[in-house]
């Protein structure tokens, strides 16, 4: 059974054959997925409203930095991984000990980073 059975988990994440297939393999898991938000506007309308555990996130959001998610996630101790395409060059400094999957990326891999950082 998977450490992700119940857990709240914000799914910030533009492109939307990535974000519907990290939906499927959270709601495999048992996760309650929240999202996907597609914009930064629209994780932290979410992240206000649904209050998560822990979060997915996409740092580049169609060409805007989704890094005032990142820094609300980490203001609130909320553990997130980072899902990305730049690897962990592109975070920003304040955000380089988050666990980061390289795109494509496998879902279980998802899974057992999130489980990593949850339990």
């Amino acid at each position: 059974m998977s450490g992700l059975k119940g857990r709240r988990i914000l799914v910030v994440e533009d492109e939307a054959l990535i974000a519907m297939l990290v939906e499927d393999a959270l709601l495999e898991a048992g996760a309650c997925v929240l999202g996907p938000a597609a914009t930064v506007e629209e994780a932290l309308a979410l992240f206000e409203e649904e209050h998560p555990e822990a979060a997915v996130l996409d740092i580049n959001l169609a060409g805007q930095a989704s890094t005032p998610v990142a820094d609300i996630l980490v203001e609130h101790s909320i553990p997130f991984v980072v899902a990305t395409g730049y690897g962990a060059a592109g975070l920003p400094e304040r955000h380089r000990d988050v666990p980061v999957l390289a795109k494509p990326y496998d879902p279980r891999d998802l899974i057992t980073a999130l489980e990593q950082v949850c339990c």
